[in-house]
């Protein structure tokens, strides 16, 4: 299979799963609006009403840019890494490159979430933060965010295959990170500066959250070097799982379907 083969695939899968997904429900794809503006809104209540953890009117505005983007990363790669042993009816008929299938579903995540930001802007002009030059620094932010994404969602993938209990440790491990990547907490406000850079350094998330914010809400670049060692990092990753899953792909289709 070509490389121009392979990504046609991709593309053509995840267009059939965006057309399944909207076709599941009732209100279809309007759930790719609905659904995380609903967890904005739980997560609102609970922290700026019952708990008034928040004080001031941005918290509306600061919790958007933070929930948006981790719900991206979080969903897809739940969904990425479960994605071949789902398919395990078509993994053990086709022989293609077992990438294609965690590929495809964060395809078809990436197709989807370009709607759920341009729901964010509208929320952001509804509360007056209106485009700005800086926002031009969201493109490299953006592809960084979808390099993590596929980093992560392709390795997934591949342990999920290995040992199937892999796949818990995963939803348990996005709800550590929703508590500790500063959806609903600001890192800048957890005390020293060297805390703060400390908690973005070993995380790679939050500082993916806090440079959404940084850039949406404060007109201000992210920092250049650390933006680079994370793009650096996922593409290493993204390399070495991709030869393993090549290297290995037919173990790995007797281990989805034994």
């Amino acid at each position: 299979m070509t490389v121009s083969q392979y990504f046609r695939l991709i593309n053509i899968h995840a267009r059939m799963l965006l057309k399944v997904d909207a076709n599941t429900f009732k209100l279809g794809f309007l759930w790719w609006f609905l659904e995380p503006l609903m967890w904005v809104g739980v997560f609102y209540v609970v922290f700026n009403l019952i708990l008034d953890s928040r004080k001031g009117g941005d918290f509306m505005v600061f919790l958007t840019c933070g929930k948006f983007a981790f719900i991206w990363f979080s969903k897809t790669v739940i969904q990425a890494s479960g994605s071949i042993v789902a398919s395990k009816g078509l993994v053990g008929k086709i022989n293609i490159p077992k990438s294609v299938w965690p590929m495809s579903a964060i395809q078809e995540s990436l197709y989807r979430q370009s709607s759920v930001y341009l729901l964010l802007f509208v929320i952001l002009a509804f509360f007056g933060i209106y485009p700005d030059i800086t926002w031009l620094w969201l493109v490299p932010v953006l592809f960084v965010m979808y390099l993590m994404i596929v980093a992560v969602g392709l390795a997934g993938a591949y342990m999920v295959c290995v040992v199937r209990d892999f796949q818990k440790f995963i939803t348990l491990g996005m709800t550590f990170l929703l508590f500790t990547s500063g959806i609903f907490w600001d890192v800048r406000d957890v005390g020293s500066e060297e805390k703060t850079q400390f908690l973005l350094a070993i995380n790679p998330l939050a500082f993916m959250l806090d440079a959404h914010r940084q850039i949406l809400m404060h007109d201000t670049a992210p920092a250049v070097l650390h933006l680079l060692l994370i793009g650096v990092g996922a593409s290493i990753l993204i390399g070495l799982m991709l030869l393993l899953m090549r290297r290995y792909n037919h173990y790995l289709a007797l281990k989805v379907i034994t």
